[in-house]
C-alpha cells in the first residue's frame, strides 16, 4: 500500500492505493456521487482504496473531484512506472441498462485524455461536468493515454458510472503481469 497527502487552501486529501489488491475500498470524499463512483471503480479495477478529502464543498465540488482526480493518478503513477512486466494495454465496453461506455488505454507515460460523454447538468446534486475533470486530472497525473467514449446511453447516471467501471476493467487488464513482455517498447523506456 503506497499513500500519498496533498493539502491546498481548497482541500486535504489522502489517498492509499494497493495496486494488486482485491477491490477493496473505503471512501469518503465529501461527495457522495464521487464516492460511489470510486467505490464501483475500486471494486472493478481490483486496487484497494482509501481515500479521505476534506474540500470546500460549501462553495461546490469542483475542487474535491479534481483534487481526488490528481492524488490518485499521482499514486497509479507512482505504483507503475517504470512500466515492466505489464501488458501495458487495456480495453473495455462496459454496459449498464441502456448505457455503454468504452475505455481504451495505454500506460504510455505520455498523458492524453479524449473523453466523449453527453451528460450534462446534474445526477442528483452532483455537476455532470466534473466527470470529465476528473478523468483529465486522473490521466494526466497517472501519466495514460485514456479515451473514454460513450457508445450509447441516456440516462447520466448509468452513463457516468459505466464510464468509470470502463476505465477501471481497462486500467485492471493494462496493469496485468505479463513476464513474457518485459518492457513493453520498442523504446526499452515507459
Amino acid at each position: 500500500m503506497i499513500t500519498k497527502t496533498r493539502t491546498t487552501k481548497e482541500t486535504d486529501i489522502t489517498i492509499s492505493l494497493k495496486l494488486d489488491g482485491t477491490g477493496k475500498s473505503n471512501i469518503n470524499t465529501g461527495v457522495g456521487f464521487l464516492d460511489h463512483m470510486l467505490e464501483s471503480f475500486t471494486k472493478h479495477s481490483l486496487i484497494d482504496l482509501d481515500v479521505v478529502c476534506k474540500g470546500d464543498t460549501h462553495i461546490d465540488d469542483h475542487h474535491s473531484v479534481e483534487d481526488v482526480g490528481i492524488v490518485l493518478g499521482s499514486l497509479l503513477a507512482q505504483a507503475i512506472y517504470p512500466v515492466k512486466n505489464m501488458e501495458r494495454f487495456g480495453s473495455a465496453n462496459i454496459v449498464m441498462d441502456e448505457a455503454c461506455v468504452s475505455c481504451d488505454m495505454d500506460l504510455s507515460n505520455r498523458p492524453f485524455l479524449l473523453c466523449e460523454l453527453d451528460v450534462s447538468g446534474k445526477v442528483g446534486q452532483f455537476d455532470t461536468e466534473l466527470v470529465e475533470e476528473f478523468f483529465r486530472a486522473f490521466a494526466l497525473n497517472a501519466k495514460i493515454t485514456m479515451h473514454i467514449i460513450e457508445l450509447r446511453g441516456k440516462n447520466k447516471h448509468h452513463i457516468i458510472e459505466a464510464a468509470f467501471k470502463s476505465v477501471a476493467v481497462a486500467l485492471r487488464r493494462a496493469v496485468a503481469t505479463n513476464e513474457r513482455v518485459g518492457i513493453p517498447s520498442t523504446k526499452d523506456v515507459l
